[in-house]
């Protein structure tokens, strides 16, 4: 973390304003703690006592909203290991305990609720379920298992689990929910005309490749009622951020800005309270490198032009995440108006009190992500999205078991912890959690 000037009392900034939700509930700021994987869930896909410390410290650090990694809706489908899953009661002293610590300090607590659908790593999937059939595209598709394509009926019981999901969410304390439609899981492939190529109501035009997202979140709107915030994360595209970050044209064939746009706006009619603005999909990943601030600062604050064109078509309000690492920058976008929330996902995996050091204390510096390396080229080529997912998890663990993150930690003793922690499922793809 590079220094700059430390102001004596803490100024009023864009960033420590309140923010009211279509709902009427208000979130004290606008910092936006985007989903990262915890990897922190045992064999039996359970919380555990080390995410109620992991998320007591990140909400005595300041944030607004915290959202949860992906909680699964069903224990047969996972995305990644150390997936929480919740689909019944079992669980629910520990997420009374979780959620009361993710909403200590004013902080609102959101739980992710997801289905990976085809995106279900073999090593701990072999039988995934998919809008069609047809393997993962792309040097990963060998991790993936060819996928069934759902019946109606198995429709029908996903959007009832996503809403059981949510019922119990509220039920144990979590003040909003998060419903993940990007990033190639389930319903982004239901979204997508490359992944969805079903013929009956829930394929074809995009009305109806919506229809699933619309239903599952109409199911969870009427379960939670009308004043619980539900957010929704929305690819802008499903292009590679890595390779046309601003440009309009997605993965071809695949989802597209203007189909996101249509979707945002038919979400904004049902009563959506914020959009988690994000693109790329396992085909098509986000971010392929590991040079951390470096390749921070070639590509800056993700998604920009987009927000910027969907300023005016648009009222609900937004949550822009990735690539913020400095105060200024924060300020920038949201007297634009292209955000409403600041999202931030790694830089909280080594400053877990950022929003604090900027609201509180008048902080001007820059968090600078470390390139993560093993030392090793040719390892460092073989793993290197793995590798940063693997060295960000570490630094979750470690602030989990009540340490402070540790950024001299080499590449190659990130590996071996993911090892010790998944087996050989760490060496599979994962979505980048912790890339933000």
């Amino acid at each position: 973390m590079t220094d700059s000037t430390i102001a004596t009392s803490a100024p009023t900034t864009l960033t420590a304003e309140p923010l009211t939700l279509p709902c009427g509930v208000t979130i004290k700021n606008r910092f936006y703690k985007s989903a990262m994987n915890e990897a922190l869930a045992g064999r039996d896909c359970a919380p555990t006592e080390a995410h109620v410390r992991l998320y007591r410290t990140w909400a005595q650090g300041g944030a607004g909203v915290l959202v949860t990694g992906n909680v699964m809706v069903d224990h047969m489908q996972l995305g990644e290991p150390g997936n929480v899953v919740v689909e019944d009661e079992r669980d629910l002293a520990m997420l009374r305990r979780w959620a009361a610590a993710g909403t200590e300090n004013g902080a609102h607590c959101w739980m992710q609720i997801n289905h990976p659908g085809r995106q279900s790593p073999i090593t701990i999937n072999p039988h995934p379920v998919a809008p069609s059939a047809g393997k993962v595209a792309g040097e990963y598709g060998k991790f993936f298992a060819e996928p069934t394509e759902l019946t109606r009926e198995q429709i029908h019981d996903i959007i009832r689990r996503f809403a059981n999901t949510a019922r119990i969410a509220k039920k144990a304390g979590f003040t909003g929910v998060e419903i993940h439609a990007a990033h190639g899981y389930l319903i982004n492939q239901f979204l997508s005309p490359l992944d969805n190529r079903r013929t009956d109501e829930y394929g074809g035009s995009l009305e109806n490749r919506a229809r699933f997202l619309f239903d599952v979140f109409d199911a969870v709107r009427k379960t939670v009622g009308p004043k619980f915030p539900i957010a929704v994360k929305l690819n802008s595209s499903d292009v590679p951020i890595a390779i046309k970050v601003n440009e309009r044209d997605g993965a071809p064939g695949g989802f597209s800005e203007e189909e996101s746009v249509w979707v945002m706006k038919q979400l904004e009619a049902r009563g959506v309270d914020l959009i988690d603005i994000s693109g790329g999909t396992y085909s098509k990943p986000v971010i392929q490198t590991n040079d951390g601030a470096a390749e921070d600062r070639r590509r800056g604050v993700y998604f920009t032009d987009f927000a910027r064109r969907i300023k005016g078509e648009l009222s609900v309000p937004i949550a822009l995440t990735g690539g913020f690492r400095n105060a200024d920058d924060m300020e920038r976008a949201l007297d634009e108006g292209i955000t409403q929330m600041i999202g931030i996902a790694r830089p909280l995996a080594l400053v877990p009190d950022l929003p604090n050091r900027i609201i509180r204390d008048g902080w001007r510096g820059s968090v600078d992500l470390p390139r993560v390396t093993t030392g090793i080229k040719h390892l460092d080529k073989a793993f290197g999205g793995i590798l940063v997912i693997s060295w960000f998890e570490l630094q979750i663990h470690r602030i989990a078991r009540g340490k402070h993150p540790n950024p001299r930690i080499g590449g190659m003793r990130a590996l071996l912890f993911s090892l010790k922690q998944h087996g050989p499922a760490a060496l599979t793809p994962r979505r980048r959690k912790g890339r933000q």
